[in-house]
């Protein structure tokens, strides 16, 4: 991995994360955070689906004309949503049910459609592809964190099992409901997007 493809692959992981940073795809990262398997699987749909539309994007951009290039590019984020929709209905209904029209609402997201303009239309295939897996991945990060301790500390289970031994809450302790609530999604990414801000992101600034 050379240094180019290595600053494009790292920066939306930390300094330039899409969601902590940028602060865009909030409205499905509050959305699908109350558990951790819709949180995990809306960040793999995005970051798939992210990754291959730059791909796509960066082999035709040359052969787009201009006045059109919003409607080709929708057109193939469409697509690929499309099929992941398919794909998760085939395979894991439950949680597609549980995410129910946030899958379609993909190809509006404004993460994929920034990275088309911003990244794909100007660059080659290959580190396209990797700047689209990278901002996925960014975003499905910060989804996974929060739908995680969302998850422990309201159900007390993590992707449906038991996490918090059944002693704790024979000692007293309770599973926290307004964790389970949709304002604490916006309190949680707060949160994370304080530490990050705080430790991480003025170093690499």
């Amino acid at each position: 991995m050379n240094s180019k493809i290595k600053d494009v692959f790292t920066a939306p992981l930390n300094f330039m994360n899409p969601v902590l940073v940028q602060v865009l795809g909030i409205c499905s990262a509050l959305a699908v955070t109350s558990q951790l398997k819709p949180a995990l699987v809306m960040g793999l749909a995005v970051t798939i689906i992210t990754a291959f539309s730059n791909l796509i994007i960066s082999i035709i951009r040359k052969t787009v004309p201009t006045r059109i290039r919003i409607v080709v590019q929708l057109v193939v984020v469409a697509a690929l949503v499309t099929i992941v929709s398919q794909i998760l209905k085939a395979y894991v209904y439950d949680v597609s049910v549980e995410l129910s029209v946030y899958v379609g609402l993909i190809i509006t997201n404004c993460i994929l459609m920034g990275r088309l303009e911003a990244f794909a239309m100007q660059n080659k295939p290959w580190p396209s592809f990797v700047d689209g897996f990278a901002n996925g991945l960014g975003y499905g990060i910060i989804l996974v964190v929060v739908g995680a301790f969302r998850e422990l500390l309201g159900r007390g289970t993590l992707l449906g099992f038991k996490i918090i031994p059944e002693a704790a809450y024979e000692s007293g302790y309770m599973n926290n409901g307004t964790m389970t609530m949709p304002a604490m999604a916006l309190i949680m990414i707060g949160v994370v997007i304080w530490i990050h801000r705080a430790f991480f992101y003025k170093e690499e600034k």
